[in-house]
């Protein structure tokens, strides 16, 4: 089993840039201009900026942010684009140069697969905090809401899902909707399967 955080950065990141993997490498080797940069950095500002508010826009539930997912990117993608600079200063990026490169992003996704570890480890050593759980009680919530939400569904279409699987998921559906009318958040996924 992949942690999120590890397949965001591996397989869905390879799958996103993709395309644009290619059009450098099209572009460098057999066009022999200057597209593949122009492309790698364009690309990059278009997915920071675009997808992700396209994806803020038109999501149909809240899309919580915290400030270390946003912190930690900054950190290693500023990181990167100062290394990417350095090394485009000469015109060339040599072999060892690329090398660097890739190492740095073989650290983040190893840095990735520790993430919650490091997180924990900033935020009460670093900032002295001891109540940052907050955003993972709401994830829990989120998740066993949908999950409630996913086994009505499935309940009211027809398929069998055991007598205890059903009082459990309409007991956890009513504690979720309890909960978010005490906290302000709303489950009005959850409220339905109820």
């Amino acid at each position: 089993e992949i942690e999120d955080d590890v397949a965001g950065a591996t397989f869905m990141a390879a799958g996103g840039s993709a395309p644009e993997l290619f059009t450098a490498i099209i572009g460098v080797f057999i066009a022999k201009s200057n597209v593949g940069f122009g492309t790698i950095i364009g690309s990059a500002v278009f997915n920071v900026l675009f997808v992700i508010g396209a994806c803020a826009f038109f999501s149909k539930e809240l899309l919580v942010l915290t400030w270390w997912p946003l912190a930690r990117d900054c950190t290693f993608y500023t990181f990167h684009l100062v290394m990417l600079y350095v090394f485009f200063l000469d015109q060339k990026i040599a072999l060892y140069e690329s090398c660097l490169l890739l190492a740095f992003y073989v650290m983040y996704v190893l840095f990735m697969k520790f993430n919650a570890r490091v997180e924990t480890w900033f935020k009460t050593r670093v900032l002295g905090k001891k109540d940052f759980d907050k955003v993972s009680r709401f994830e829990r919530q989120r998740s066993e809401a949908k999950e409630a939400a996913l086994a009505a569904a499935s309940v009211r279409s027809g398929n069998r899902v055991s007598p205890m699987r059903q009082s459990s998921v309409k007991g956890l559906a009513k504690q979720i909707h309890r909960s978010g009318s005490r906290t302000g958040l709303s489950a009005p996924s959850a409220s339905r399967a109820t």
